[in-house]
């Protein structure tokens, strides 16, 4: 559980530089915030143990051939913790949360591809597990709003100050290198995946070791993941640590020719954290934050409510997050997790919701 701990000023510039490039020096930062580099490292290392801030490596599951769903289970009251706990030991879910009401959670799951040999879904195993009453599953199409990150945590830096962290990054590989870097996705890039999902800013000894490459393969796998889209890193952060306590999912109907001027709206929403088409009866999948219930109703009303080609609107309150991006950095009530379904195998979180 996280610490009650109050973000001030040079903790949200932080947070920003960070979303910017996870990997960034402290040095680096310490350049761009004009503050001393030992204030930056003891800034992230308090925020980090107290749990309150991670940089998470993640993975675009389509440039590796997985696809993501956003997943609703209806289940019975007594079984929704147990469930929750169970989910969240996997590897292959990410953003579980029971909902306000006490018999829905929702989670998003990753999954082979469609018509991948030997891929038995956790659909199939939900559907037979006890205390579970149905399961709704909506494939992720296109992410639209969010994808670079939630607004609530990419305003501190000054256009100048992010252009500073952008042009001091190190350089990409570029042409047939990247190619080169991105083919296949082995078991070695699994490891890395994986580390990296456990701790983006993870040293590269670390990394060596686990993948069983040098420091220089190491630099350079990941650079070249990086250039090539397939890999990003993300901060890993509550909005309630912003001010926002208030999470509310989304499900919209909107009508075929209306989602482009809906979708291209909801980008510039500053209360959605994230937002995709999907399939499924609701089209538009989102995460909205808000300070309290009344700004919740105002956006509803105001915002979303002009939005033409929008039809039947469902809406659920986050009970609270059990998982976010990342995966789980401490053992969740495991002595009780049923054992409804092998653990996922293919490491690090989707870079799907930022």
């Amino acid at each position: 559980m996280t610490q009650s701990v109050t973000l001030d000023v040079l903790d949200r510039r932080l947070i920003h530089a960070l979303q910017i490039d996870g990997r960034a020096s402290f040095s680096r930062m310490a350049a761009v915030l004009k503050v001393p580099e030992r204030t930056v490292a003891r800034r992230y290392q308090r925020l980090r143990s107290a749990l309150v801030v991670r940089v998470v490596g993640l993975v675009d599951s389509q440039q590796i051939g997985m696809l993501d769903w956003f997943v609703r289970i209806d289940c019975t009251p007594e079984s929704t913790d147990v469930l929750t706990a169970a989910l969240a030991q996997r590897d292959d879910t990410s953003w579980i949360a029971p909902l306000a009401g006490g018999t829905r959670l929702t989670c998003m799951v990753r999954t082979p591809g469609a018509g991948a040999e030997g891929a038995r879904p956790l659909f199939d195993h939900l559907l037979r597990t006890p205390g579970i009453r149905d399961v709704e599953a909506g494939c992720v199409l296109r992410a639209v709003a969010g994808v670079d990150g939630w607004a609530g945590r990419t305003s501190a830096l000054e256009a100048s100050e992010q252009a500073a962290l952008l042009d001091s990054a190190p350089e990409s590989p570029q042409g047939p290198d990247v190619v080169a870097e991105v083919s296949g996705w082995a078991e070695a890039e699994a490891r890395l995946a994986g580390e990296l999902a456990l701790d983006g800013r993870a040293d590269v000894a670390q990394l060596a070791a686990a993948t069983g490459w040098s420091a220089s393969t190491v630099r350079r796998r990941i650079a070249g993941l990086r250039a090539a889209g397939v890999l990003h890193f993300e901060v890993d952060v509550s909005p309630s640590h912003f001010g926002f306590p208030v999470e509310a999912l989304l499900w919209l109907e909107v009508a075929p020719a209306a989602l482009g001027e809906v979708t291209q709206a909801l980008s510039q929403h500053a209360a959605v954290a994230f937002a995709a088409v999907i399939t499924g009866r609701a089209s538009v999948f989102a995460m909205v934050q808000c300070r309290d219930t009344g700004a919740l109703y105002d956006y509803l009303a105001g915002e979303l409510g002009s939005l033409a080609g929008i039809g039947r609107v469902e809406s659920a309150l986050v009970q609270r997050r059990a998982k976010r991006a990342g995966p789980l950095l401490l053992p969740a009530m495991a002595e009780r997790a049923p054992r409804f379904a092998p653990r996922g195998t293919v490491h690090g979180a989707s870079r799907r919701i930022r």
